[in-house]
């Protein structure tokens, strides 16, 4: 038979296990993100200087600032970068209308909860909300950028 005192040491030690999850996805999981990005992006700052020693070692005469250019090329041009934000934009509006779609058909339909309904039309309203924000960004990125994306293409014709 519990007693009032085992029921209270239960409650307490389950609410410290979802304080500390929470604190764990919250604090820890964000700082362990960031600690492996920065260490990735030192080992190629580190890769990319000793790549250039190696290449003034074997050849003096060599064109530091080209092989910089070429070493810092960024790995996917802006007009695909553009694409993927469109891709993004497609999928989570479609995402979010087929949501608002099952929301709608089990509220017509009935046979679910209401909170279920609600929180799959809400969800379906967000995912078209981020999808319109994607495509407006490529729209906008797609104008702004469309003398740089021009300059890129000429560049890879030329290589």
């Amino acid at each position: 038979m519990n007693t009032l005192h085992d029921v209270m040491i239960d409650s307490l030690i389950l609410g410290l296990g979802e304080i500390i999850v929470q604190f764990g996805i919250t604090v820890i999981l964000p700082i362990t993100l960031l600690y492996l990005y920065l260490r990735q992006r030192k080992r190629s700052e580190n890769n990319k200087k000793e790549i250039i020693l190696a290449a003034l070692e074997k050849n003096a005469n060599i064109d530091v600032e080209e092989l910089m250019r070429k070493l810092n090329m960024p790995d996917k041009l802006l007009k695909e970068k553009l694409l993927k934000k469109l891709q993004w934009g497609l999928l989570t509006s479609f995402l979010g209308i087929g949501l608002s779609a099952v929301a709608a058909y089990l509220g017509f339909v009935g046979g679910s909860s209401p909170s279920f309904i609600y929180m799959c039309g809400f969800g379906g309203t967000v995912l078209i909300a981020i999808g319109v924000a994607f495509i407006i960004s490529y729209n906008v990125g797609k104008k702004m950028f469309a003398k740089e994306i021009e300059k890129e293409e000429q560049n890879l014709r030329q290589a």
